[in-house]
């Protein structure tokens, strides 16, 4: 599964065009062909296997990939960064716990996909103070309760609005907005291929999920929610709050924040963080495992 293999997004102006073309020809799996191609890789390290489940899920890590396209970065490389995750998901996947690969590569995708932004936008760009953090991760969510939805420049109005709600100058505001102002629009024309054009938002809509299908993820989404929660439980209290601080929060702590309200370096922060994450990621595991096998001596029995 390296990473040369997959298709990959060339530069110019068709490049991306070229690209979503090419990852359509790859076919979707049938849940019974996704597993057992899924044990064949688990039980044989057959690496054609895992080609074919991280080809045919190419189209969801194009439709992730445009989520995280308002924040200045090239979209070959937030999809190259997609694809990492969904191959890393291919391999921990286990399919005897029921739900299908879509479901469970999500997860790694999008954390793939927020861990090259939070590299690229690095302190020089972001700023180094809390607020204009902040402003960073806060300023798209702002924009869409003001309903300041135009591309370009904010009215006055709206630029002082949000500077004072997130306590920041009028000038960082307009500054931030202009450098995430760089990516096309879901509602911008496109040609998919041979006959067909449409926008973005039409040729992004999954059409191969039915109701049931949503339903069985709604319900595993829950599943973990819940492995989550019953993880966070190993955690003592200052893992906890710098876990949810950090990777759970919608407007997440920076580690100088966190380094001053218990007393400690950034560094120190940063390392409890990770040790946190191991923990809940084991302890996920775990659970999931104890659960999968409940269910099977009930099956059983």
């Amino acid at each position: 599964m390296a990473r040369n293999t997959l298709p990959s997004i060339t530069a110019g102006e068709g490049g991306l065009n070229r690209y979503l073309d090419e990852i359509r020809k790859f076919p979707m799996l049938e849940p019974q062909e996704e597993y057992m191609l899924a044990k064949r890789y688990q039980e044989h390290d057959d690496r054609g296997a895992a080609h074919k489940l991280v080809t045919s899920h190419l189209r969801l890590v194009a439709k992730i990939a445009m989520g995280y396209r308002g924040y200045g970065l090239p979209i070959g490389e937030v999809v190259s960064e997609g694809n990492v995750g969904l191959m890393q998901a291919v391999k921990k996947f286990d399919p005897e716990r029921g739900f299908r690969l879509a479901t469970y590569a999500m997860w790694w995708i999008k954390a793939s996909i927020q861990e090259y932004i939070l590299r690229s936008w690095s302190l020089v760009k972001m700023g180094t103070t809390a607020n204009q953090k902040r402003l960073f991760f806060n300023l798209r969510r702002m924009k869409s309760k003001i309903q300041a939805i135009d591309d370009g420049d904010l009215r006055p109005d709206q630029v002082k609005e949000i500077a004072t709600k997130l306590k920041v100058s009028e000038e960082e505001v307009v500054s931030m907005n202009r450098r995430l102002s760089g990516d096309a629009s879901l509602n911008a024309p496109i040609k998919a291929g041979e006959g067909e054009s449409g926008q973005w938002q039409d040729w992004l809509v999954d059409e191969n999920d039915s109701q049931e299908t949503t339903l069985i993820e709604q319900d595993e989404l829950e599943t973990r929610r819940a492995l989550l929660a019953r993880a966070m439980d190993i955690l003592n209290d200052r893992e906890r709050r710098i876990f949810e601080a950090r990777r759970l929060s919608e407007d997440p702590l920076t580690l100088e924040e966190l380094s001053t309200e218990f007393d400690i370096s950034r560094e120190r922060v940063r390392q409890i963080e990770v040790r946190a994450f191991e923990k809940v990621q084991q302890a996920v595991q775990k659970f999931a495992e104890e659960q999968a096998k409940a269910l099977r001596v009930v099956e059983d029995a």
